[in-house]
Order: C-alpha cells, then structure tokens, then sequence
C-alpha cells in the first residue's frame, strides 16, 4: 500500500526534561503470536529518527511493536539503579489506514506514557 503513510516516533525524557538522544528503538511487525523485525533504530539530539520507521512500499497496515530501550539509555546517563524498574518499554499498535502515525514515548526510570501524536 504505497501511498502518503508514514510511521514516526519521538522520546522524551521527563526525568531531566530533555529529548532523549541515542535511545535504541526497535520495529516488529506482528504477526499472530510472532514477531518480525523489521528496523533498528537510534534517537538523534532532539529525540526524533532521522528518518521514519515506515514509509512508501515499507508502510502497510496490520499489527506493529515498538521496543524502546530506556534501561540502556538510563543506564547510559549514569543513572545508578541497584535494579532497574524499566528495561525494554513495548508499545503494540495498529496501522488501519494509509496516514501518518506518531507514536511518542514521554519516559522517566519509573514511568512512561504514550499517545498517537500528529
């Protein structure tokens, strides 16, 4: 389904109230009870993908998973946890329609939301 369809993301960290840049982000499609990575992908400076996850020909409906690696990335910052509350932040969601779909992730070690953003 190539078309105007795209799939974006973008973290920030509440923690220090910054972009979070350099968090590792993975992409699966779903399908059934498997997953297949699709692309793997690092947060520029202003917390964003240079590029989006899915566009053109890449972008289909169906299920998708992104994996956000906040533990790593805190654990980067120096953040001294004994143990980490979050390690890998999963996000599953559906692409119905041939439009954009923002998918944020606003995260603290503690803590973390999520909206379909524009």
């Amino acid at each position: 389904m190539a078309g105007s369809g795209r799939l974006t993301t973008h973290v920030l960290d509440t923690a220090h109230g910054t972009p979070a840049r350099g968090m590792r982000i993975d992409l699966f499609f779903v399908h059934g009870d498997h997953t297949h990575h699709l692309v793997e992908s690092h947060t520029n400076t202003d917390g964003r993908l240079d590029q989006p996850l899915l566009v053109g020909d890449q972008f289909q409906r169906g299920e998708f998973e992104l994996h956000f690696h906040v533990g790593q990335y805190f654990s980067r910052l120096g953040l001294e946890l004994e143990t980490p509350f979050l390690d890998v932040v999963p996000i599953r969601f559906t692409i119905s329609e041939d439009a954009h779909y923002h998918v944020p992730l606003l995260v603290s070690p503690f803590g973390y939301s999520t909206y379909r953003g524009s």
